[in-house]
């Protein structure tokens, strides 16, 4: 057996490959993606710092999500149930 395929085995299976070219490009389009590292475009930065940021920026949207979450429900648990705020509410999440 190649070399080349039973790295591919140990690696999951996957025969298809991302050459260096695809992979620099993936993390040139999450660079722009991630608004801590928009700025820095025009600077080189590593790929590792952008996956780094990339993972910083998901765990802060997480957070966010989490406490918008915690926030609504605050708000639905105070409101009238029969209230035009309520229906408003509840149909923004349907």
């Amino acid at each position: 057996m190649s070399s080349r395929r039973s790295r591919s085995r140990q690696s999951g299976g996957s025969s298809r490959s991302i050459s260096e070219d695809q992979m620099a490009d993936l993390v040139s389009k999450l660079q722009q993606l991630v608004p801590e590292l928009r700025s820095r475009r025009t600077d080189k930065v590593s790929a590792s710092k952008v996956l780094q940021e990339t993972c910083n920026y998901i765990r802060n949207l997480h957070r966010e999500v989490d406490d918008l979450s915690d926030r609504l429900s605050e708000l639905l648990a105070s409101t009238d149930t029969d209230s035009a705020q309520a229906a408003i509410i509840r149909s923004l999440l349907m």
